[in-house]
């Protein structure tokens, strides 16, 4: 399997917190969605792998370079996004390519423009008059065209109405389209990870609890709504998490497929990430 990104054992420590042994893999041509909780590691990881801070690793390789070693040589053909706009608001559109394009040796100048029409950007209009918006799908413009093989996006589309991150998960399937390109994508909006990620890493204080594909998690996880008898008779085995609501159980269980065999009269419903991640932080586990 030809990897974009592989990481294995990286931790980072601070006074109060620490990521801890964290590893995954990022195959090319897949959306990877890094999802957790506020203040589990997504960010400590994501500016380790960038070199923004420093890890401790046994190995993080990159496009196939080592991410601290060889640095240099990453740069060219990946692309960060964050939350907030990095360009200074005085600039234009125009500007911002004028520069860009003495940054980077494959900048495309043409496919920078096909993008600003693309998403309506009048290209001679200073950044703060942009909404927020408009100041992100400038970023995307600007990231996708010095042609980067791996996109790392942190929150990127936090703060955006549904139109507009609608338009964005369209460019990244575009993007992932291209067998040589991936995406790391942490956010908040789980439900942009259930239209678009093809692999699921789950980061909770600061260890990581599982990496799945989508299809693994839809096909194994799933919730049932029972009384006290049927939690009973379920094995702890199958249960991830249960939640008391009035008058009934809600119990996230995994291995969905052979519960409905043994259980054919209940009805079991599909887990949504949002879901998965509720259970496993405020949900009781079985003892």
């Amino acid at each position: 399997m030809n990897l974009a990104l592989e990481v294995k054992n990286l931790t980072k420590s601070y006074k109060d917190f620490k990521i801890d042994n964290i590893s995954l893999e990022l195959p090319y041509g897949t959306v990877m969605g890094l999802i957790g909780e506020n203040g589990a590691g997504k960010s400590t990881f994501i500016n380790s792998i960038l070199g923004i801070v420093r890890a401790d690793y046994e190995k993080a390789v990159m496009l196939g370079y080592d991410i601290h070693t060889q640095e240099k040589l990453i740069k060219e053909d990946i692309a960060v996004i964050f939350s907030d706009s990095h360009f200074d608001l005085s600039f234009t559109p125009r500007f911002v390519g004028t520069m860009l394009s003495k940054v980077y040796k494959n900048w495309d100048q043409e496919k920078y423009a096909d993008y600003l029409k693309r998403f309506q950007l009048p290209e001679k209009k200073r950044l703060k008059k942009f909404s927020t918006g408009m100041r992100v799908k400038l970023e995307f413009a600007a990231a996708l065209s010095h042609n980067p093989k791996l996109l790392v996006l942190d929150e990127a589309t936090s703060g955006l109405d549904p139109v507009v991150r609608d338009e964005i998960l369209e460019l990244l399937r575009e993007f992932t389209e291209e067998e040589e390109h991936a995406v790391l994508m942490s956010s908040h909006i789980t439900s942009d990870l259930d239209k678009i990620a093809d692999y699921i890493a789950y980061i909770h204080e600061g260890k990581v609890l599982f990496v799945k594909t989508y299809d693994e998690l839809q096909n194994d996880y799933g919730i049932i709504n029972c009384g006290q008898r049927l939690f009973d008779a379920l094995s702890k085995d199958d249960i991830v998490a249960y939640r008391k609501e009035a008058y009934s159980l809600r119990v996230l269980i995994r291995n969905k497929q052979t519960l409905r065999n043994v259980f054919q009269d209940i009805s079991i419903e599909n887990a949504s990430i949002e879901d998965i991640m509720l259970f496993y932080q405020r949900g009781e586990k079985i003892r």
